[in-house]
């Protein structure tokens, strides 16, 4: 059975209406509203998000959270770089990353042999995967490219400073990974005359 078109006979059920930005085709954008609907007479499937697109709407989400909480409240309009280092070092507390500091005896070693005490911190590539999704989200949401507050200099500048105190913390060399060229064409072997 199709549970896009069955009939849902469940007491206590919500149903809510919203709507998902989607890239129409011909390069411009268009939105498609879905409404869930008790009866199911609702002939088209909703449209699936990739994973990328999903967890970018989720960032844009705990972001934008972030600026309402901010004391005072900040408008999107007004949020700067700086606001974007604020955010970035506010997430450190919610890290998994272990980084030594310079005093302790692990500094440098990639599997330490036992606990430390030195803090957890978000990993450089989790912060760098993170400011390229708010990047396009800040765009796909009206922002304008010049005064996109995660493209900053200063934004860049401090990932680059988190990725450098990260790999001589952990001992982890962060090398740029070499992209793959097709091999050249081999020269066809001619037949026997």
């Amino acid at each position: 059975m199709d549970p896009t078109t069955h009939q849902m006979n469940y007491p206590n059920i919500e149903i809510n209406t919203f709507t998902i930005t989607t890239p129409a085709s011909g390069g411009g954008r268009g939105s498609s509203s879905m409404m869930g609907s008790p009866s199911g007479s609702s002939a088209s499937s909703p449209t699936t998000l990739s994973r990328y697109e999903n967890q970018k709407r989720r960032d844009w989400n705990t972001f934008g959270q972030y600026l309402r909480n901010h004391r005072p409240p900040l408008s999107l309009s007004r949020c700067s770089g700086a606001h974007v280092l604020e955010f970035l070092r506010y997430l450190d507390q919610f890290g998994k990353t272990k980084v030594h500091t310079q005093l302790c005896p692990f500094f440098g070693r990639p599997n330490p042999p036992s606990p430390c005490p030195c803090p957890f911190r978000q990993a450089w590539g989790s912060l760098d995967a993170l400011i390229g999704r708010l990047r396009a989200a800040y765009e796909e949401n009206g922002g304008k490219p010049e005064a996109n507050p995660f493209g900053a200099r200063a934004v860049r500048l401090y990932l680059r400073e988190v990725r450098d105190s990260q790999s001589k913390a952990r001992g982890i060399s962060y090398e740029k990974k070499k992209r793959k060229r097709p091999p050249p064409p081999q020269p066809a072997a001619l037949p026997p005359s």
